[in-house]
């Protein structure tokens, strides 16, 4: 759509992603580094290594992790209480924009998911996130000891549990989960034509059937943030 628009579309589209924080395992003591491993998570949510083996093949996680580029999941990442971790995506995402929080999200994708460090080993991502804060925004990058200070905090705390509870009362139980217009929600697992065709519809418009962004004021993210966007036409090489 940004690298190939419908040339009948009455305006170019974009994008304006808020990342909505979810705990898998709530429980989780957040004065741990970490937990466990994922690999011994998993298996014991599903009864053993067999059920983890049947899992896998049902939803071919190997095989969609290819096809966006993932050679290699790290099953053995550790895993831990991610509440740090969301509330310094979501001061992020307020302070520099969503574009910014975008691409550390996406690192941190890559931190944990590649990697395998720990979301709740608190002076590793704040060095991470700095270094990867000093490349996206020179001029204006705040420092690994600031980002630390920030995660031994409380700041942002009441914003992401309030927006737990409206999860809750939306029904959402399991991720990914996609809510668009602010009123479709689209489970994540969902192949990539699914999300095209609602994209395109909107497209086709030219607008939004509900404008209302029910996580944005949930999470305190300013209107002009979310209007500034997340994914722009300047992202992509445009097809002619």
């Amino acid at each position: 759509m940004l690298s190939n628009p419908l040339p009948e579309a009455p305006k170019l589209l974009a994008f304006s992603v808020i990342r909505v924080p979810f705990f898998l395992e709530p429980q989780y003591d957040e004065n741990k580094p970490f937990e466990t491993t994922n690999r011994e998570r998993l298996v014991d949510k599903w009864g053993g290594v067999a059920g983890w083996e049947a899992q896998k093949n049902r939803h071919d996680l190997k095989g969609r992790g290819l096809e966006a580029g993932i050679a290699h999941f790290n099953l053995d990442r550790l895993a831990a209480n991610s509440m740090a971790s969301h509330r310094l995506i979501q001061h992020i995402g307020k302070v520099y924009g969503l574009a910014v929080s975008e691409a550390i999200y996406d690192k941190l994708n890559e931190y944990y998911f590649v990697e395998g460090h720990s979301l709740n080993d608190r002076p590793r991502l704040a060095q991470t996130v700095s270094t990867e804060l000093e490349i996206l925004i020179p001029d204006n990058s705040p420092s690994s000891d600031c980002l630390l200070d920030f995660l031994n905090g409380n700041e942002g705390r009441k914003e992401i549990e309030q927006a737990l509870d409206q999860l809750h009362v939306l029904g959402v139980h399991g991720i990914p989960k996609f809510i668009i217009e602010g009123s479709t929600v689209v489970d994540g697992a969902a192949r990539s034509d699914v999300f095209v065709r609602i994209f395109r519809e909107i497209e086709r418009r030219g607008k939004l059937q509900n404008s209302e962004t029910i996580f944005g004021s949930i999470l305190g993210i300013p209107e002009e943030i979310i209007e500034s966007g997340s994914h722009h036409v300047e992202d992509f090489t445009i097809s002619a």
